[in-house]
Order: structure tokens, then sequence, then C-alpha cells
């Protein structure tokens, strides 16, 4: 019986002290570099996320920044493209009554005669003239019609008479075909949706029908009567002032 007490008393005192002991102290070491191991990995995961935060966001916005600029670039390339092209500069003349000196071509030119209801007649002058000016008769003519053809400027198919304003009678002081120079036809080319313009000049003499004597001397001061009459074309007027010394 002693045997056997002493036997049990030793174990389970022993026992019992040992594990109170490691008991208490594995826990808190196990416990402590636990906290201290994951505020690392704590760190560590955020700063992961900005890194690759910025790439994406730059990425992003140095994609949509290119593409924008070119669209920009291509459009307003185009947009001058467009704006320098060669038909504004026709439509400009037409349209501002403008126009440039018509090309001469022969009488026997393949182009066909411009047909009166595809081309547009007009007459303009300026409004006075000083003492020393030659008078300037300016016909223009616009072809509207998508074919280039040939008008006739002669002084007998063109015909510009001056009259005198208020004078006594209806007979023009003068006019291009009573004595022409050149008494033919000449034939202007005229472009496809083109404006030409033909110009006579008057040194202010006098005229009379069949190439007659006319009357000495030159228009005088006053106002005067332009009109142009061509086959087919309704007839256009104008007025204009010789002015005094």
């Amino acid at each position: 019986m002693l045997i056997a007490w002493a036997v049990t008393s030793g174990g389970g005192g022993g026992g019992g002290r040992d594990d109170a002991k490691p008991g208490g102290s594995d826990p808190v070491e196990s416990i402590t570099p636990g906290p201290g191991s994951s505020g690392p990995a704590i760190s560590q995961q955020p700063g992961g996320r900005d890194e690759s935060d910025d790439e994406g966001g730059t990425g992003g916005s140095g994609g949509s920044g290119e593409s924008s600029d070119g669209a920009s670039d291509g459009s307003s390339t185009d947009g001058t493209s467009t704006g320098a092209g060669a038909s504004p500069g026709a439509a400009a003349a037409g349209s501002g009554g403008g126009g440039s000196a018509g090309q001469q071509v022969p009488a026997g030119s393949p182009l066909p005669e411009c047909k009166p209801s595809a081309v547009q007649l007009t007459l303009r002058t300026k409004v006075s003239y000083g003492p020393d000016d030659k008078p300037k008769f300016e016909l223009i003519a616009k072809n509207t019609s998508s074919s280039t053809c040939k008008a006739d400027f002669g002084p007998k198919s063109a015909v510009l008479t001056v009259t005198e304003a208020g004078g006594e009678g209806d007979d023009p002081v003068w006019s291009s075909k009573d004595c022409p120079a050149a008494g033919g036809p000449l034939f202007l080319k005229v472009p496809a949706g083109a404006t030409v313009i033909h110009t006579v000049d008057w040194n202010r003499t006098l005229s009379a029908p069949g190439c007659a004597t006319p009357p000495s001397g030159k228009a005088g001061p006053g106002t005067y009567l332009l009109e142009a009459k061509a086959p087919g074309e309704p007839v256009q007027r104008a007025s204009f002032v010789l002015a005094k010394d």
C-alpha cells in the first residue's frame, strides 16, 4: 500500500506541475510571433494593389489621349484638304459675277457652239468716266451647262450700242456693228460651269452704219445708255456718265 501510494502521488503531482508550467508559456510564445508575421503581409498587399492600379490608369489615359489626337488631326486635315479643293474657285467666280478673259478658239474648232439656254449673258460698265478715261464695256458669259462650248463675241453677233440719254431720236452715237475693224466672228471658249469676260474699249468716237462717214468730233459729257444684244439672249442694258472737264 505504501508503495502504491508513493507511485500514485508522484506520477499525478509531477504530471500536474508539468502541464501547468509549459501550458501557460507555450500559448503566449505562439501568439506573439503571429501578429508580427501578419503585419508585414498586410503592408505588402496594399503596395501591390497601388502599383497595379497606377499601371492600369496610365495605360488607359495614354490610349484615349492618342485616339483623340488622331481623330482631331485627321478631321482637321480632311477639312483642310476638302477645303483646298478646285471646284470652289469656279463656283465663286460664277456667283460673284467675276471670271477671266476668255480663250479665243478658231471658228472651225470642234467645240460646239454654246446654246442660248446654256449661257447667261450680263453687261457691266463703270458708273462714271473722267474726261481722259476710255469707257470699257464688259460682256460676261456664264456657262450653266456641264459641257464646254464656244460663244461668238464678234461685233456683229454680240452687238453693243451707245445712245445719248435724253437726246433727239433713238439713233445710237456708236455701235459695234457699224464699222468693225474685224467683222468676222470672235469665238471664245467657255468651260462648263465657268465664267468668261469679253471687254470692249470705246474711244468715244462716233460711228455710222455701213462704215459711212460719221459726224465729226467725239461723244461729249453727259449720260449715255449702253445696250447689248446677242442671238437668243435677252437684251442687256446699263448706263454711264461721261464727266465734264
